[in-house]
C-alpha cells in the first residue's frame, strides 16, 4: 500500500516484473506494417543484400530502426527499445547487426537507395486503394510540396559544411504530400546535400522532384492535377522550364524573388485591380490584396502559360520590411500555370505550402534533428529510414484514426497513443495485449486495432 508524503504518494520500485509490456501502443504501427506488406516489401527488395546463413533479414532490421524511430529514437542504437519487447516486436538485431548493415547498404549506394524507395511507391499504392476517399490523391489530384531544411551537424561529418545561416552541418532538400486540412502529410523524397548547397539551386530541385514524382502512382507522374509548389527558391528558369516541358505538363505554385522589374510592376496596378485576399477559412482577409502582373513585366523568357500573382499586406507587429515593399505593406509574388479559378483561390492555396513546414517541424521530431553517421552514403539510409517512419506515422493515421486524432502529430501520437503500457496474456493459444481502462486513450487505441483488423490482408 502506497503512502502518501507531500502532494504525491511515495512508491516503491524495483525490478524483475513479468507480464507488463512497454511502449504497447506501437502494436499501432506494427499492424500497419503487417496489414500493408510493408514488411514483405523491404525483405524482397533487401533480398540482394542478404548473405548466407543470416540469422536477421535485412529488411526486418530496416524496419526494426525505423519503428524506433517512429517511437521518438533519433539513433541505431534505440532500436534497444524493440530488443526489449520481442512479444510484440518479434526478434531484433544486435547494435553490431544493425550497423553492418547500414555500412553494406550504404556501400552498394544509388543501387540499395532505389530498391527501398521502389518498395515504398508500390506500398504507397496499396496505402491510397485502401484509404479510399480518405487518400490525398482521392480527387484525381495531389500537390507536393519541397522545401530545404538546415541540419545542425556537432562534429565533422563528411560533407557538413557552413550553411547559409552561419550554422554548421547539412542542407538537405525534402517533398512532401499534403494531405490537406483533414490529415498531415507524408514524404516522398529526401535529398541529401552539403550545408553550403544553394537554396535556389535548379538541378537539386529537379532532383527532389523526380524522386517525388517517382513515389505517385503512374497516372499522377505527369499531367496538370499534380501540382508542384515550392517557396522563392523554386522560382528559376531552369526548374519551371523542367516542369512546363513538353510530355510532362506539371501544374506549378512556386515563390518568386521581388525582383525590381516585378517592384516597377507593382507601382503600375491601378487601385482597382486589387482584389481581398482570403484568410484560411476562405473569408476576406481584411489589410491584403492580391492582384495580377503577368501582362506588365517582360516574360517572353519565361515558359509560355506562366502568371504571376502579387500580395500586398499590412504586416505583423514587429515585422522588419524590406526596401522592396510598397508603402509600408509587405509584397510578395508567386508564378503558377494554373488558368482557371480567383485570384485569391489560387493564393491561398500558394500560401497553404506553409504546411511543409509543419511536416518539417514533425521530421525534425522523427530523426531529422541530426544525422547520427559520420559518412555521407550512411546518413543518406539514415534519410531513407525516416522516412519509412514518416510513412508509418502518416498511413497509420490514414487507416485507423478519424476526426481530430488523425491529425495528431507524431508528438501526440508518442504521448497519448504508442507510450501506452499493456500487460501480456496467453489464453486460447494466442497472446493478448491488455490496455489498463484508465489510461484516457484506450478506447482510441482498440478502435484503430479494430479498423486495421478489418483491413484485407497483404496477398
Amino acid at each position: 500500500m502506497s503512502k502518501r508524503i507531500g502532494l504525491y504518494p511515495r512508491v516503491c520500485v524495483e525490478g524483475g516484473g513479468r507480464g507488463a509490456v512497454s511502449q504497447a501502443g506501437a502494436v499501432l504501427l506494427v499492424e500497419t506494417v503487417r496489414k500493408l506488406g510493408l514488411d514483405t516489401a523491404i525483405s524482397a527488395a533487401l533480398a540482394p543484400w542478404r548473405k548466407p546463413r543470416t540469422v536477421h533479414d535485412p529488411g526486418k532490421v530496416l524496419l526494426d530502426v525505423a519503428l524506433a524511430t517512429a517511437l521518438g529514437g533519433d539513433c541505431l542504437a534505440d532500436v534497444a527499445m524493440l530488443r526489449a519487447e520481442p512479444a510484440v516486436f518479434g526478434p531484433v538485431a544486435s547494435d553490431p547487426t544493425v550497423s553492418r548493415l547500414v555500412d553494406v547498404l550504404a556501400a552498394a549506394g544509388p543501387n540499395a537507395l532505389t530498391a527501398i524507395r521502389t518498395a515504398r511507391a508500390g506500398v504507397r499504392s496499396l496505402v491510397r486503394e485502401l484509404a479510399g476517399a480518405d487518400s490525398p490523391a482521392a480527387g484525381g489530384s495531389v500537390i507536393v510540396d519541397i522545401d530545404g531544411v538546415l541540419v545542425l551537424a556537432h562534429s565533422e561529418k563528411q560533407d557538413a559544411t557552413a550553411t547559409w545561416k552561419k550554422t554548421f552541418g547539412h542542407h538537405p532538400l525534402v517533398a512532401f504530400v499534403d494531405h490537406g486540412q483533414a490529415g498531415s502529410g507524408e514524404p516522398v523524397a529526401a535529398l541529401l546535400r552539403p550545408g553550403n548547397a544553394g537554396s535556389n539551386t535548379a538541378s537539386d530541385h529537379i532532383e527532389t522532384a523526380q524522386l517525388a514524382l517517382a513515389q505517385l502512382p503512374k497516372h499522377l507522374r505527369r499531367g496538370r492535377n499534380t501540382l508542384i509548389r515550392t517557396d522563392s527558391a523554386g522560382g528559376t528558369h531552369a526548374f519551371l522550364d523542367w516542369l512546363s516541358r513538353r510530355g510532362r505538363w506539371l501544374s506549378y505554385s512556386v515563390g518568386m524573388t521581388i525582383t525590381d522589374a516585378i517592384h516597377q510592376a507593382v507601382l503600375k496596378i491601378p487601385k482597382k485591380a486589387w482584389t481581398p485576399a482570403y484568410d484560411a477559412d476562405g473569408t476576406e482577409r481584411p489589410g491584403a490584396w492580391i492582384a495580377e502582373i503577368t501582362d506588365i513585366p517582360d516574360l517572353s523568357t519565361w515558359p509560355k502559360g506562366m502568371r504571376l500573382i502579387v500580395r500586398k499586406e499590412r504586416p505583423h507587429p514587429g515585422a522588419q520590411l524590406r526596401f522592396t515593399d510598397l508603402e509600408g505593406l509587405r509584397l510578395t509574388c508567386f508564378a503558377t500555370n494554373s488558368q482557371g479559378g480567383q485570384l485569391a483561390d489560387l493564393e491561398l492555396r500558394h500560401r497553404r505550402r506553409a504546411r511543409c513546414e509543419d511536416r518539417i517541424r514533425n521530421a525534425r521530431d522523427t530523426g531529422l534533428r541530426n544525422l547520427p553517421l559520420h559518412d555521407t552514403a550512411q546518413n543518406r539510409i539514415w534519410l531513407e529510414i525516416v522516412q519509412i517512419a514518416l510513412d508509418l506515422l502518416a498511413w497509420m493515421p490514414m487507416l485507423a484514426l478519424t476526426a481530430e486524432t488523425r491529425r495528431w502529430e507524431p508528438k501526440r501520437l508518442r504521448l497519448r497513443l504508442f507510450s501506452a503500457a499493456a500487460q501480456l496474456v496467453t489464453t486460447g493459444r494466442r497472446r493478448w495485449l491488455r490496455f489498463t481502462a484508465r489510461w484516457p486513450w484506450t478506447d482510441v487505441i482498440n478502435r484503430a486495432i479494430q479498423r486495421l483488423a478489418a483491413l484485407p490482408n497483404p496477398s
